[in-house]
């Protein structure tokens, strides 16, 4: 289908598939039908529900501002679909060009879009992890469950895992005033996602609101009463804590085990893709009829040396799905890459933080505006001489600037006067990432590898 008749025989009367039946999907599909496909729309989704928006499920839904049921995506159009939801893909017959479903139905297909993102990674022993009182957060159900075991005011919540989704339901718990113990196998929260310099800063934020922050140390095990509800947990110190409920918020894992065996270059670190989208297969050749995006995707960007990245990031998951759409309708000549910036949002403890490119790739952090102790500041990350990444602790107006910074290969550490005054110093600090081999919970950028392609393109400073 590379002439321009088979393209516009596509958009007339083909048949395009999405599995993933969430924000990704949705805004691919939307995204369709505003570029003139009128042929036939299949969504498959292995819950039962409509898409719906994800990030109010730890933030307001857990603080019960708003329900579980009430966080449905808007719709941008009306997209003329076949809804297949709650049986998920089971598996994919490329030759075919069909999708194989869990019920033994198949799905043909002239083009696909993979998009199925990513589930919470389980308690690893499952007869712990079935105890009552023992949740993941990921799901509408999910959430809702949470809500009221939270609700029904526990004695003491214990969260495993300080990453962006533990603590903002830690700080959840406390400002419904509930006794919250934080485990954390790392030295501080946040410290995979932003380095040990954000992370000291989150420590002080997690214990001055009254957590009780227990870092460097592991859960070994949970333990469940007579009746089959979580009662206590065991530390790797030897000591023991009494909890009734327990979050185990141990990052994600991306959903393509139904791709095994599929020929598709997919894995535990999601799915390979070329800059338009385009799935790999497991012999590194492009696909030209399956496309992937949002946060199962792996595709690689010029602005990070060609890093493969898998994001877990809203606004990416729109982005990306809105480009693979595109070029799913489109020419070679008229396809386009996905660039987006890496940017990603969080609030807790009263405190928002947002960060912009890839902090992960950062070696040194220099504080440029603000005040670490005052818990507003920027702080922007360096790598190999430029500008790779910022965060920001309620000064978000500065993000635009440093995501400008980031686009242009920028200089570090950053040689701007009109800034506001350093009071932290003029020099960088290392920005102390963890050794990578060593997991931390809750990192929201994946980098996994380069492309043989990074030689085509080189950065230099620019010059002011």
């Amino acid at each position: 289908m590379n002439s321009d008749g088979a393209l516009e025989r596509l958009k007339r009367e083909g048949r395009i598939v999405v599995v993933g039946a969430s924000l990704a999907g949705l805004r691919a599909a939307e995204k369709m039908r505003e570029k003139g496909f009128a042929g036939e729309l299949t969504m498959i989704g292995d819950e039962p529900h409509e898409p719906y928006d994800r990030p109010p499920l730890s933030k307001q839904v857990l603080l019960g501002m708003a329900t579980a049921d009430g966080t449905a995506l808007p719709r941008r159009r009306d997209i003329d679909a076949k809804w297949r939801l709650g049986v998920p893909a089971a598996g994919l017959d490329m030759a075919a060009s069909r999708v194989r479903m869990a019920d033994g139905d198949e799905v043909e297909y002239d083009r696909l879009l993979i998009a199925t993102g990513v589930r919470a990674r389980p308690w690893p022993n499952p007869e712990e992890a079935a105890l009552d009182g023992v949740f993941v957060l990921r799901t509408r159900g999910d959430a809702a469950a949470l809500e009221r075991a939270l609700a029904a005011g526990p004695g003491r919540v214990l969260v495993i895992g300080a990453g962006f989704t533990g603590s903002e339901i830690a700080s959840a718990c406390r400002e419904r005033g509930l006794a919250v113990t934080v485990a954390e196998r790392a030295d501080a929260p946040l410290v995979g996602a932003l380095g040990g310099v954000v992370g000291a800063v989150a420590a002080d934020m997690h214990r001055e609101n009254g957590v009780d922050l227990r870092t460097g140390i592991m859960v070994t095990a949970l333990e469940g009463d007579s009746s089959g509800r979580v009662r206590a947990a065991h530390l790797s110190d030897g000591t023991t804590l009494e909890a009734e409920v327990v979050v185990v918020s141990l990052g994600a894992q991306r959903n393509t085990e139904w791709l095994a065996g599929s020929g598709l270059g997919a894995g535990p670190r999601g799915i390979a893709c070329d800059a338009g989208c385009r799935a790999f297969d497991i012999m590194g050749i492009v696909t030209d009829d399956i496309y992937v995006a949002g946060d199962v995707a792996r595709s690689p960007h010029a602005l990070f040396g060609y890093q493969f990245l898998s994001l877990e990031h809203w606004g990416n998951a729109v982005a990306q799905a809105e480009t693979a759409a595109h070029n799913m309708l489109s020419t070679s000549a008229e396809r386009r890459p996905h660039l987006w910036v890496p940017a990603f949002w969080s609030s807790q403890f009263g405190v928002n933080i947002k960060s912009v490119g890839v902090p992960s790739m950062g070696t040194e952090i220099m504080i440029t505006q603000g005040s670490r102790a005052e818990r507003r500041f920027v702080g922007v990350y360096g790598y190999q001489g430029r500008v790779i990444g910022a965060v920001t602790f309620d000064q978000c107006r500065w993000l635009d600037f440093y995501e400008q910074q980031i686009e242009q290969t920028a200089p570090f550490p950053p040689p701007y006067p009109t800034v506001d005054r350093r009071p932290e110093g003029e020099r960088p600090l290392p920005a102390d990432f963890p050794d990578p081999s060593v997991p931390t919970h809750g990192p929201t950028i994946t980098l996994s590898g380069h492309s043989p392609a990074d030689r085509r393109m080189t950065f230099t400073p620019a010059h002011n």
